[in-house]
């Protein structure tokens, strides 16, 4: 009798031990897994990324539709669609306008001056519109023409980007930079909760 009370007693032992152990192991295997996948999709999320960007550095009509839908082609596998979508895809044209204070072009300090202001000259942007956009938004709202150009982007005060050097680079004097943004829903946005991040996958390039 008191050998199968003993066993018993084993036996309840071994089942809360083993349930300890698997659920933290589960949670762990998961995350493991999540993580692994985010990873795979972020590498996915670069590459369409700079494959824009070096369509629209190269002067491709990106503000078409046909130049947009080849681009939904590169993503494809990760939902990107021109409208709607997984995936929103923002593709900009910067420029650095020195300040008057810089001088003229081959003046003394004119090459290394950083007075000045960074300007938006062209924005393109599809997808899932509803996705996070820039995060080098205008000083305020500018307006476009047919080629998502910004009109009067040399005097308009809105088309100022006033974080584009602290969040990415100072630009020369006149410099231009092409910047290609890509975000992208994760689709196991819902297994999150075990790995603790974000819900979106994000990219930059620039040219």
């Amino acid at each position: 009798m008191k050998s199968g009370k003993r066993s018993r007693q084993q036996t309840g032992h071994s089942i809360l031990e083993f349930g300890l152990i698997v659920i933290p192991t589960v949670y762990l295997l998961l995350g493991v897994v999540v993580i692994g996948i985010n990873l795979g999709r972020a590498v996915q999320v670069a590459q369409i990324c700079r494959d824009a960007d070096s369509l629209f550095v190269r002067g491709a009509a990106v503000y078409t539709s046909s130049a947009q839908s080849f681009i939904a082609q590169l993503g494809a596998g990760m939902n990107l669609q021109t409208s709607g979508g997984d995936g929103l895809v923002t593709l900009s044209k910067v420029q650095f306008i020195p300040d008057a204070s810089c001088g003229s072009p081959g003046s003394s300090g004119y090459a290394n001056c950083t007075v000045g202001q960074t300007r938006l000259l062209q924005r393109i942007v599809f997808g899932d519109t509803t996705l996070p956009g820039t995060q080098y938004p205008t000083h305020g709202t500018v307006t476009y023409d047919s080629l998502d150009q910004v009109n009067n982007y040399l005097t308009d005060p809105n088309a100022v980007i006033d974080n584009f050097a602290t969040l990415a680079f100072q630009l020369k004097p006149n410099e231009v930079s092409y910047i290609a943004e890509a975000h992208f829903r994760n689709s196991l946005s819902n297994l999150n909760v075990w790995t603790g991040t974000s819900p979106g996958i994000y990219s930059q390039a620039f040219f």
